[in-house]
C-alpha cells in the first residue's frame, strides 16, 4: 500500500473550516499539518481537491509551474461560486501561466515599484489625514471599517489607477458582492459584467483625454499600440481596483482589532513607532487575510507531502496554515511584533506574488502610525462583526471610541 492511498481514501474536510477565533486560522489546520499535509478537501460543490498546510510545500507549490493558476484549465479549484464567477469574461492576468501572466505584469510593474509608491507616500498620508480627521468630527462609537480602513485604500488605488473617486459606493458595493462566498453565482457574475463595463467605459474616455494614471498608460502605451486588446485593459483595470482596496481595507481593520487585543504589543509599538515596519511584516503573517487559500491545478502527476497528486486534480495552498506553520515560526500563534516575519507568504510566493505588496505595505504603515499614535485613547467597543463568508477575510464592523 502506497503511502498516497490511505490520504486519497480519507474522510475529505469540508472547505473552508469555521473559525472558533476569529482572528486565528482554523484549529483543523494545526491538527492537518501534522497528520495529513497533503489533505482531501471538499469544495463548495461538492468537487474534490487537495489542501496543503505546511510552509515549505505551500511555497513549493506556488513556485512550481507544473502547477497551473489558469482558472480556464479542467480540474482548477474554486473555493465558491463567487469566485467562480469573477473570472468570468476575460481572465485576469493572475489566473494566466506564463508567458501571458508574465508580459501584462510586466507592463504594471512599473507603477507599483517600490520607488513608485514610495513617491506616492505624501499623498497616501494626505488621504489618511483627511480620513481620521473625518473619524474624530464623528459621533462615538464610530465604525472603523466604513469610516476610517475602507475610505483611505479606496481613495489610493482610485488616485493610482485613475478612477473618480466619487464612484466608491459603486466599485466598493460590486467589489463585495464579487468576492462574497454567499452571493450566487448569478449576483457575482452581474457584479463582474457591471465593473468591466465602467472600467471599460473609463478606458474608452482616456483615449481621448488620458491622464498621469495606470489605466491611461494601459490605454495609451498598450492598447492603442496593439499589445493588449480592450478586453484585456477592462480585465486588469477590474483587478487592480478590486484588489487594490478590499485586501487592504481588511487589514488595515484586522490589524487594529488585533493591536488594541495585545496591549502590550500596542504599548511596545508606541513606545518605539521604528518597529512599526517589521510590526506590519508580522500583522500580515498573523493575519493572512487569503483565506481561502491560493488555487492551483497539477498538470501532471506530481508527489508532495508523501502523496501523488494526479494531473487534472486540484490544489488549495492554505496561505493562513502555512504562516502559522511552527517549523518555520516559532509559536506561530502569538502575536510578536519584534519577531522576523519577513518570510511569511501573506502575498503568494512564486511568479505569482502579489504585484501591488509594496503598496499594501505603504497604505498600512501609514494608516497605524497615523491612527495608533494620534489616537492614544482608542478602544474596541461593542459590535464587531467579522467576515468569513469574504474571499478576502476581514470585518463588516469594527466600533471604536477614543
Amino acid at each position: 500500500m502506497t503511502m498516497s492511498q490511505p490520504t486519497r481514501t480519507a474522510q475529505p474536510l469540508a472547505f473552508p473550516p469555521e473559525r472558533p477565533d476569529p482572528l486565528a486560522p482554523p484549529p483543523e489546520y494545526a491538527l492537518l499539518r501534522t497528520d495529513r499535509p497533503a489533505a482531501r478537501i471538499t469544495l463548495y460543490d461538492g468537487t474534490p481537491a487537495w489542501l496543503l498546510t505546511r510552509f515549505e510545500d505551500v511555497r513549493s507549490v506556488l513556485s512550481d509551474l507544473r502547477f497551473s493558476a489558469d482558472a480556464r484549465r479542467d480540474g482548477f479549484p474554486f473555493v465558491s461560486a463567487a469566485v467562480r464567477a469573477s473570472v468570468g469574461g476575460r481572465t485576469p492576468f493572475f489566473r494566466m501561466d506564463p508567458p501571458e501572466h508574465d508580459r501584462i505584469r510586466r507592463m504594471l510593474s512599473r507603477d507599483f515599484m517600490v520607488k513608485s509608491i514610495d513617491a506616492l507616500r505624501p499623498r497616501i498620508q494626505e488621504i489618511v489625514d483627511a480620513a481620521l480627521a473625518d473619524l474624530l468630527a464623528g459621533p462615538q462609537p464610530a465604525d472603523l471599517v466604513q469610516n476610517f480602513a475602507l475610505p483611505i485604500p479606496s481613495a489610493v488605488i482610485a488616485r493610482l489607477l485613475g478612477v473618480p473617486y466619487q464612484d466608491h459606493d459603486f466599485f466598493q458595493t460590486n467589489g463585495r458582492r464579487m468576492l462574497t462566498r454567499s452571493s450566487t453565482l448569478e449576483q457575482s457574475a452581474q457584479a463582474v459584467v457591471d465593473l468591466r463595463e465602467y472600467i471599460g467605459e473609463l478606458a474608452r474616455r482616456r483615449r481621448e483625454k488620458p491622464g498621469d494614471d495606470v489605466l491611461s498608460r494601459l490605454v495609451v502605451e498598450r492598447e492603442l499600440t496593439g499589445e493588449l486588446d480592450h478586453e484585456d485593459v477592462k480585465s486588469t483595470g477590474l483587478l487592480l481596483l478590486v484588489a487594490g482596496h478590499e485586501t487592504t481595507a481588511n487589514m488595515i481593520a484586522l490589524s487594529v482589532a488585533t493591536l488594541l487585543r495585545h496591549p502590550d504589543q500596542l504599548a511596545t509599538l508606541r513606545a518605539d513607532p521604528l518597529l512599526l515596519t517589521g510590526a506590519v511584516e508580522e500583522l500580515l503573517r498573523f493575519l493572512s487575510v487569503v483565506h481561502s487559500g491560493v488555487p492551483r491545478v497539477a498538470l501532471e502527476d506530481v508527489e508532495i507531502a508523501g502523496v501523488t497528486i494526479r494531473e487534472g486534480e486540484g490544489v488549495i495552498a492554505s496561505i493562513p496554515a502555512a504562516n502559522w506553520d511552527p517549523a518555520q515560526f516559532a509559536s506561530p500563534g502569538e502575536l510578536d511584533i519584534l519577531r522576523d516575519a519577513r518570510r511569511h507568504v501573506a502575498f503568494g510566493f512564486g511568479i505569482h506574488q502579489c504585484l501591488g505588496q509594496p503598496l499594501a505595505r505603504a497604505e498600512l504603515e501609514i494608516a497605524l502610525r497615523t491612527l495608533l499614535l494620534q489616537v492614544p485613547g482608542l478602544r474596541l467597543a461593542d459590535g464587531a462583526e467579522f467576515a468569513p463568508e469574504k474571499a478576502v477575510y476581514g470585518l463588516h464592523r469594527l466600533p471604536v471610541v477614543w
